[in-house]
């Protein structure tokens, strides 16, 4: 019988241990699946596991893919850390690309390659601004900010939506609901020709060691995080709960922006329905798999990704449905959640209470009692 007994402390082997078992997990519960939907295991985890990363070509379009992801789970660990649930990051990632879409709509042939950066300045702003609506409902009037960053997401979506059908629609573009395709001036530079790799990736890995000094060298973060850990030591020390509320929505608004300008400028190219892919979401796994350290979150976004291109190549090369990306990141998920369980508790092996049996004319249960004998007094 299996029982779970509450460890003196924490498990710093589990919590590093817990992401990798949770994988495992996943890849099993994948092969049932497989095998279940009448497809061939090995191949099944070949085109998820082995594909995406078996030429250079791929490997580009592995870092394309994960790219975004990385960028918006930057920024959600700050919130995270800082007890902040931040749970829109897809809104603000689709306000970043609008706002980085209308700046690149503004560009002509004539114009010069300043408007990379404007693009760029442009996104974190918006998806800033988008960030910076959830933190003000929540400051001013205690509203939750996992509900309005959550229903933010579909007042951004649709706001898309319109200006890709009606303001900014391309004229030219046979009644599709798009934008025209964004000058070449506007497009982030690519690290290398024959591949869609952007500098994205550099300012990825760039802001990878900023989070990282921001999170353990600064006096700020630690502010954040112990906010986030213990408020009422944080009141004691005199760190302000409003401002780290501010910070930590404006920087993970920041980063999805970003994240919004570097797909519409770069592998996109223009503005389309179709922009809001759910990095925003999945860039929460990306997050808690990585244990919302920076470095991890690098190997966690690149696995995310592959999922992606599984997903893809799920659908086209075995024909399966494309949502078969979507089980994959749920089922890491929920295994991810109950494998940490393994950090505060251990497993016990705990006996089962065996029954005695009496022997034959005996009693299992034997009391020991005085012999009372009354003493007669003669008379």
């Amino acid at each position: 019988m299996l029982k779970l007994e509450l460890r003196p402390q924490l498990s710093r082997f589990w919590s590093y241990g817990s992401p990798i078992l949770a994988l495992l997990i996943t890849v099993v519960i994948g092969v049932i699946l497989f095998a279940a939907l009448g497809k061939d295991p090995v191949r099944g985890l070949q085109v998820f596991f082995w594909e995406p990363i078996k030429s250079s070509y791929a490997i580009g379009e592995l870092l394309v893919k994960a790219t975004p992801l990385l960028v918006i789970a930057l920024g959600l660990a700050v919130c995270f850390r800082s007890n902040v649930w931040n749970i829109g990051a897809e809104g603000q990632f689709v306000l970043g690309a609008i706002a980085a879409g209308g700046m690149a709509l503004l560009a002509d042939k004539n114009t010069g390659p300043w408007i990379v950066p404007a693009i760029l300045i442009a996104g974190v702003l918006g998806g800033m601004l988008w960030a910076a609506i959830v933190a003000w409902l929540r400051d001013v009037c205690n509203a939750n900010e996992i509900l309005t960053s959550l229903m933010l997401v579909y007042v951004a979506t649709l706001l898309l939506l319109w200006l890709v059908g009606g303001p900014w629609k391309d004229p030219m573009g046979y009644n599709f609901p798009q934008t025209k395709t964004f000058e070449s001036v506007t497009q982030i530079p690519r690290l290398m020709k024959g591949s869609r790799v952007t500098i994205g990736v550099v300012i990825a890995l760039v802001g990878v060691a900023a989070l990282w000094v921001f999170l353990f060298r600064t006096r700020l973060g630690f502010a954040q995080q112990v906010g986030g850990l213990a408020p009422a030591a944080a009141r004691y020390a005199g760190f302000s709960a409003r401002r780290a509320v501010w910070i930590a929505l404006l920087t993970s608004g920041a980063a999805a922006g970003l994240a919004g300008a570097l797909e519409v400028a770069g592998p996109i190219g223009q503005l389309t329905p179709y922009v809001p892919a759910g990095y925003g979401f999945a860039a929460i796994i990306v997050a808690f798999v990585g244990r919302l350290h920076p470095v991890g979150m690098v190997f966690s976004a690149i696995l995310m990704s592959m999922f992606y291109i599984g997903g893809e190549l799920a659908q086209s090369r075995l024909g399966l449905p494309k949502s078969l990306t979507a089980v994959f990141q749920g089922l890491l998920l929920f295994t991810l959640l109950a494998c940490d369980t393994l950090v505060a508790y251990r497993v016990r092996v705990k006996a089962a209470a065996r029954p005695v049996s009496p022997a034959a004319g005996t009693s299992s249960l034997q009391v020991s009692t005085p012999d009372v004998v009354p003493q007669v007094k003669e008379a």
